[in-house]
């Protein structure tokens, strides 16, 4: 039998993926440069107080001309070398996918539940640059609705025992 392929359609769709990432398109938010900041800052403790590792120093220049503009995102195109180095350092220290294994995009759904990724984002999320990701990152722990932030963080933080509580009877403490 031989099939046959609405190649129209299936340029339809290719040309719809451009404006799907078009809102992703390599903007640094504000709260990303301070993390890698702050990884930085323990990373490579000033010694005497003042002076700033290299990494430190590049990511600190971005963010004040940032403050100082007002701005809270910065393009990733016009990024200093040893910024987009130090920022790319810390990126790689951060998870790369926000999945907790819960895909409910294989069940139909436009948004995973699970993660709070599009569909979209799910499907091309290999493909995507670090700063797409981060921007992906941002997006799904500023809406706080999937399983990620809320079920699942919750049920970690009650099996955490309180410090001061005793185990219940019948469990073994020593297991």
């Amino acid at each position: 039998m031989k099939m046959s392929f609405d190649f129209e359609w299936i340029l339809l769709e290719l040309s719809f993926l451009p404006a799907v990432f078009a809102s992703f398109m390599a903007a640094i938010h504000i709260t990303d440069i301070e993390a890698a900041i702050n990884h930085w800052r323990a990373k490579k403790p000033s010694l005497d107080g003042v002076t700033l590792a290299p990494e430190l120093r590049a990511l600190a220049e971005v963010y004040a001309l940032m403050v100082y503009h007002h701005e809270d995102e910065v393009d990733e195109a016009g990024f200093p070398a040893k910024a987009w180095s130090a920022w790319l350092a810390w990126y790689d220290s951060t998870p790369d996918t926000p999945c907790i294994a819960i895909c409910s995009t294989s069940q139909g759904d436009d948004e995973c539940k699970g993660c709070g990724r599009s569909f979209e984002e799910v499907q091309h999320w290999p493909a995507m640059t670090p700063v797409e990701k981060r921007v992906t990152w941002r997006r799904i722990t500023m809406e706080d609705k999937a399983w990620r932030f809320n079920t699942y963080a919750e049920r970690a933080r009650e099996a955490v025992p309180q410090a001061g509580t005793l185990p219940a009877p019948g469990d073994d403490a020593s297991a």
